[in-house]
């Protein structure tokens, strides 16, 4: 047995802003890449195709990398629960980092043909199974050092992460949009974001080189030996109806954050620049608002809020696309805004949520394989479904609508299903068969 009490934890502080930091860094990565995708990989890596079929073929590059995440919440989550938290944050920033950069090296398709998309595909799919082991490792890190009443709070600031890490990679672009021709940004412009997140990794890694093992995994007499057996064994329906339940999350987050950049600068003549500052200004209240949610979450509990989440999710998406397809700053701004309340009325508790749910030795695996698989389900499905939907349509994608009010009434349905898992103590979770 590991022997917890000879391990000084450190300040709450410091590890949130640790994990924070992580997360914002590997999600950057990951959304600088969404970004060039709907921006300009489709003509300079698939130029042979339409314009419409171009911005699929980027889309579905983008898809891989959430395809990828599953496999990598398995084969981090392996080392999570085998050999504990720490060396998974470790590992997953190391890797995506690299890929991240080798995405901007990669020459275009007029340089070295089919190869061009090929190494783009492989160098996403890269990228996806780091971040796959990312938020495990820092979620549950943050998680189970913290007291038992503040779990949602302090686990919330690695939620912040993936809105500090839109917010710097779309930045990163709106400033180099403001600053080179279109000429220039489709020639090397776009590479320069992917160049950075080298520097950033480099950050990264000496925020986290001081962190502590997690109190949690160190009290386990003796780890899973195949954690993900166990869990397809004895959470199957679990991670089934977290996959599900999360999967509207991710469908919100790259409609507006992806999809909607895509469409409103191609087919409303929107500029770059318009687009970006009315997405990033929700991702800004989303971000601002997770501490104050994750806190009703400590006080009413996880699952209520995860409820109104979808409902309102759900009597959103039809006034988002209406207000989507005026292409008006303001209105687009208002839709992008209530999406986002939607979401992170939702996902500002699912970090201490998802590790309630499963035992310590196999939470690692469990919880990441399940967040994971809903952004297969809701991210990775989304752009590409919501701009194969705008062709069949009129100006006002209403399929769109229809599709996120599906997959918004789905999650209800998982969410409803789930238990509340509120204060139970992390270290004494009951795990849920099924």
């Amino acid at each position: 047995m590991h022997d917890a009490r000879t391990v000084r934890a450190p300040s709450m502080l410091r590890l949130s802003a640790a994990s924070l930091a992580g997360t914002a860094i590997e999600f950057y990565d990951f959304f600088v890449y969404g970004t060039a995708a709907a921006l300009v990989l489709g003509p300079l890596f698939f130029p042979t195709f339409s314009p419409v079929a171009g911005t699929l073929a980027a889309f579905a590059t983008f898809g891989v990398g959430f395809i990828a995440r599953p496999l990598g919440s398995v084969l981090f989550g392996h080392i999570g629960d085998r050999r504990g938290r720490r060396p998974v944050l470790i590992a997953s920033l190391l890797l995506t980092g690299a890929s991240t950069v080798a995405v901007g090296c990669v020459p275009t398709y007029d340089t070295i043909g089919m190869a061009a998309p090929l190494l783009l595909l492989l160098l996403r799919f890269l990228q996806g199974l780091g971040l796959g082991g990312e938020w495990g490792g820092a979620v549950l890190l943050t998680v189970e050092h913290a007291p038992e009443g503040r779990r949602g709070l302090w686990s919330s600031f690695p939620q912040v992460g993936p809105a500090l890490g839109f917010l710097l990679a779309n930045g990163v672009v709106l400033g180099l949009s403001a600053t080179l021709s279109e000429a220039q940004f489709a020639a090397w412009g776009w590479r320069v974001p992917f160049w950075a997140a080298g520097v950033l990794a480099v950050v990264g890694l000496w925020l986290r080189s001081s962190l502590t093992e997690s109190p949690r995994f160190l009290e386990i007499d003796e780890p899973a030996r195949v954690p993900l057996a166990e869990v397809a064994r004895g959470h199957w329906r679990l991670v089934l109806l977290t996959a599900g339940a999360l999967s509207i999350g991710y469908a919100i987050f790259y409609t507006v954050t992806t999809w909607s950049l895509a469409y409103a600068t191609e087919q409303l003549g929107v500029s770059r620049g318009v687009m970006l500052t009315c997405i990033m200004g929700a991702v800004v209240v989303k971000g601002s608002l997770t501490p104050v949610v994750a806190i009703l979450g400590d006080r009413y509990g996880r699952r209520p809020l995860c409820l109104i989440g979808c409902t309102a999710s759900a009597l959103w998406m039809f006034p988002l696309v209406a207000l989507l397809a005026t292409g008006e700053p303001l209105l687009m701004f208002l839709g992008f805004l209530g999406a986002m309340l939607s979401f992170i009325t939702m996902f500002a508790v699912i970090a201490a949520y998802l590790p309630e749910l499963y035992e310590p030795r196999v939470r690692c695996t469990g919880a990441a394989v399940g967040y994971n698989l809903g952004g297969v389900l809701g991210g990775a499905l989304t752009p590409i479904v919501a701009t194969a939907l705008v062709e069949q349509g009129g100006r006002v994608p209403w399929g769109v609508g229809a599709y996120l009010t599906g997959v918004a009434l789905l999650s209800l349905g998982c969410f409803a299903l789930l238990p509340e898992t509120r204060p139970v103590s992390s270290s004494a979770a009951e795990p849920a068969t099924g």
